[in-house]
């Protein structure tokens, strides 16, 4: 028997999370994460599940997830993107200080990184996540 996924859209407003963010730098970095995507992805800002705010909605492997989203954890800020698209690899190169898992980069500051080239990584992934994946 299927069981459904764990993190689901919710109705908790984004800010409402963002502004409980217990540490002033994080809680500055996660104000701009949610900016940008929202210009990025022109989707408007979801909770999904209690930490992951996400943008759009489309169907992946296992079950719906945004288009792209971030948590502000505690050590870093993990910006979710499309496991592999074109110029990836090069934009990540001049990205600045970063770490990089399969679908997620883990960024500790804003401030530490390129913003344009986050920018640019960001409308890629989402750029590809909308060419490959049904909307929901």
């Amino acid at each position: 028997m299927a069981t459904s996924p764990k993190t689901r859209p919710t109705d908790v407003p984004p800010e409402a999370f963002i502004a409980a963010v217990p540490q002033a730098a994080r809680r500055g970095d996660a104000q701009a994460m949610l900016k940008m995507l929202g210009e990025v992805s022109g989707e408007p800002a979801v909770m999904w599940g209690p930490s992951i705010v996400g943008f759009g909605r489309h169907v992946g492997p296992t079950g719906d997830w945004p288009v792209i989203g971030f948590s502000p954890r505690k050590a870093e800020t993990v910006v979710y993107l499309a496991p592999d698209f074109d110029g990836k690899a090069g934009l990540l190169a001049r990205l600045g200080p970063h770490r990089l898992g399969v679908s997620c980069l883990y960024i500790k500051r804003l401030a530490d990184v390129d913003m344009d080239v986050l920018r640019e990584l960001c409308r890629r992934s989402v750029d590809t996540v909308r060419a490959v994946s049904p909307r929901c």
